[in-house]
């Protein structure tokens, strides 16, 4: 290759199919666990019943299914999904969606509930909850351990990360994002050097350090790990015996292995473009509404049509959406919307919304920019603005919602940009 030519041209055919060969094979001998167990409490009313991995997104998802969809489309067939808080959901969710992998070929996806195994105890921290699971990570014998978060929205391929993994003879890369310094207070924060090796770690600092040359970023971490099986039992059991550890990967595992470990960053880039890739921390009501609106807009980063990477879930067997004129001669119609299976919209009008599975919307209601959860009905006559209407509510005719803000609070949940979170519960005080 001419050396003018881009560090960042396509490799040549051949040489790609080589680095898929070396990135399956590597997919094979690695361990995948997805830490699946948090309260999700700043989701609010959201996560009341449900954990966060276990919420709805995107129109027919849950939020693990992104993650999970990652590691089946990475050629990573061996998954632990480690649950604790309001585990039911997310289990039923995974058994009804999650069990096409076939044993006998030694794919799985296993769910493992917190079991106090090593204490009368639950999980501590994240380091913890892999403590308490060794015995069961040991039986896998994986070469490589992928720790992965299951709480976030994204679309990465890990062969390649893998592959720099080996490539670097790194002890522990970490994935890690560019975010505005001014947000980077909510992310555990890396520090490198021009070998992209971790110099520093600081978890959620108030004055983040930047990207050299780049003030207005700084490097967050995706809570994405890659470990080399034997060091990182090692280090779980070296963290289980300090009295003094909170027993977290970001508190206390990396900064402990900064100095004495080589620790590499993986940046989340396009392996071709070497663009930011699409990720997003859906970890409070408003991030989540925003999430959830970018997939309505007319081209949206995060593509769920590619065929090349499904995103896989369980879906119930409804029929295609209904738009239908009412009997007064309203027609039912939906603009610069998403609308899914079994939605029935009777002479009412839906804009820039998505509704998820068997909502019914009737007649001569309007919604706009909401997100309206699986199972809700919409009464005649109503106006809904600017809202999350949780599963299985019932909105009864002539409610006007995200039109008089005084109203609105006194009823519902209101974020810090205004959006109402709206639950089953709240509704039926307004019957």
């Amino acid at each position: 290759m001419d050396p003018k030519e881009s560090a960042t041209a396509k490799p040549p055919k051949a040489q790609q199919a080589a680095l898929k060969r070396n990135d399956q094979w590597l997919a094979r001998d690695t361990l995948a666990i997805i830490m699946a167990g948090g309260r999700g409490e700043r989701l609010k009313h959201l996560t009341a019943n449900r954990c966060k991995p276990a919420t709805q997104f995107g129109g027919k998802f849950r939020i693990i299914d992104f993650v999970l969809s990652n590691c089946v489309n990475s050629g990573i067939r061996r998954i632990s999904v480690l649950t604790q808080y309001k585990a039911h959901s997310l289990i039923k969710h995974i058994q009804r969606g999650w069990s096409f992998l076939r044993g006998e070929f030694g794919e799985f996806i296993e769910i493992i509930p917190a079991q106090q195994q090593l204490s009368e105890q639950w999980y501590q921290g994240t380091a913890d909850a892999l403590y308490q699971n060794l015995s069961i990570m040991k039986l896998h014998r994986p070469r490589l351990i992928l720790v992965l978060a299951g709480d976030h929205i994204y679309k990465m391929d890990y062969g390649p990360m893998l592959a720099f993994h080996r490539e670097q003879k790194a002890d522990i890369t970490v994935g890690v994002v560019e975010v505005p310094r001014q947000d980077a207070t909510g992310f555990g924060v890396m520090t490198v050097n021009e070998q992209q090796r971790v110099v520093k770690f600081s978890e959620k600092p108030a004055n983040p350090d930047c990207i050299p040359g780049r003030e207005d970023l700084s490097l967050g971490s995706m809570g994405i790990y890659v470990f080399d099986a034997d060091l990182l039992y090692q280090l779980l059991e070296a963290d289980a015996a300090d009295p003094n550890s909170s027993h977290d990967f970001g508190k206390n595992i990396l900064p402990q292995a900064i100095d004495r470990l080589n620790v590499m960053a993986y940046a989340f880039r396009d392996v071709v473009t070497r663009a930011q890739q699409y990720w997003r921390d859906v970890g409070t009501v408003d991030a989540f509404y925003d999430a959830n609106m970018e997939m309505v807009s007319a081209d949206p980063e995060l593509n769920i049509y590619d065929s090349q990477w499904p995103i896989w879930t369980y879906q119930r067997q409804q029929p295609p959406a209904k738009f239908v004129s009412s009997t007064a001669g309203h027609h039912g119609k939906a603009l610069d919307s998403v609308v899914s299976g079994g939605c029935v919209i009777t002479g009412a009008e839906v804009v820039e919304s998505l509704l998820f599975t068997n909502v019914r919307v009737n007649d001569r209601s309007y919604i706009e920019k909401s997100l309206v959860f699986p199972d809700v009905v919409i009464g005649n006559d109503c106006v809904i603005k600017n809202a999350i209407i949780d599963t299985g509510g019932v909105v009864p005719a002539g409610t006007q919602i995200g039109i008089d803000p005084a109203e609105d609070a006194r009823r519902f949940y209101v974020t810090e940009k205004g959006r109402l979170l709206i639950t089953r519960e709240m509704l039926d005080k307004l019957v």
